[in-house]
């Protein structure tokens, strides 16, 4: 069984920071894309930043220069790092992970709200 845990969502006031956590455990014999989706009320998921293996990453252009995606490969774990958090960051954010064996796993989500 895969587990994807997250962590780091919480209520923070507009400009400030949060960094999320993600961790895989189980059967999982390594993560080849690692990434970060959102979803907020009444709209469609969409991804945040995704990186791969080697370390290359893409952002939505709604985060670009605000969020960092980072990885640790020897501990299964993805990081988002939020800074200038603005209110229509508001959303809970969901770890997605494409696994080399096991295919592609979501986490359970994590609200992150930013009050104006």
């Amino acid at each position: 069984q895969v587990q994807l845990v997250e962590s780091g969502g919480d209520l923070v006031q507009a400009g400030g920071s949060l960094r999320l956590s993600c961790a895989a455990s189980g059967t999982i014999f390594g993560a080849k894309n690692m990434g970060w989706y959102r979803q907020a009320p009444g709209k469609q998921r969409e991804l945040v930043a995704i990186i791969n293996r080697g370390g290359s990453t893409t952002y939505a252009d709604s985060v670009k220069g605000r969020f960092t995606i980072s990885r640790d490969n020897d501990k299964n774990t993805v990081y988002l790092q939020m800074n200038s958090l603005k209110p229509e960051d508001t959303a809970v954010y969901y770890c997605n992970v494409e696994f080399f064996i096991v295919g592609i796993h979501w986490g359970q989500g994590t609200q992150v709200t930013v009050s104006s």
